[in-house]
């Protein structure tokens, strides 16, 4: 698995570990209208599944996007890819918004579903560039634009590490901290 990706599913694994499907229903104590833990992971999930259905379809039609990045998008590009920078606040879009939980999951569970999403994303973005190289803005992303396959890698790590910075603050919030820190190896 592609480095980037891998290091992702090691902090995701680090972040849900050894929370049962009670714990994963937790929110912060003190913001009761935001999202659980699974929630948190749901929104993640459905993130990757949107991702998957955007570089599927430029794989099947073996050709590129032929938009260009607006000028809001090259800054985003730039906040978010190159500064590592995800703002806080902004409201989900509709398409990746977690529904109410109606069957809990264990952190375990959590876990294998992002592993597996994450390694379907892996071969995807392997896939692609094979055909479109690194370089090629192949498949646009519904706010950022126009994303090469490095960026789409990065996007995913960024996007899930500020998730898992609220996962990591609910569980010590509510005295459920994990054991050790995950080593940061690229």
């Amino acid at each position: 698995m592609n480095s980037t990706l891998h290091r992702l599913q090691r902090e995701i694994a680090f972040s849900l570990d050894g929370l049962d499907a009670v714990q994963t229903q937790l929110q912060p104590p003190s913001r009761p209208h935001k999202w659980t833990i699974q929630q948190i992971m749901e929104h993640l999930l459905l993130s990757y599944s949107g991702t998957e259905l955007a570089l599927n379809a430029r794989l099947a039609k073996r050709a590129p996007t032929r938009a260009k990045p607006s000028i809001p998008q090259h800054l985003g590009q730039y906040t978010l890819i190159r500064l590592g920078y995800f703002p806080h606040g902004r409201k989900a879009p509709p398409m990746v918004t977690p529904a109410p939980t109606s069957h809990p999951l264990c952190g375990e569970d959590l876990t294998t579903a992002a592993a597996e999403h994450l390694a379907h994303l892996d071969v995807l973005c392997g896939e692609a560039e094979e055909l479109f190289g690194t370089t090629c803005k192949f498949a646009s992303h519904a706010v950022l634009g126009p994303l090469n396959v490095n960026q789409w890698r990065k996007f995913q790590l960024i996007h899930g590490e500020h998730h898992l910075k609220q996962i990591l603050a609910i569980r010590k919030a509510h005295s459920l901290s994990p054991i050790e820190q995950p080593t940061h190896q690229a």
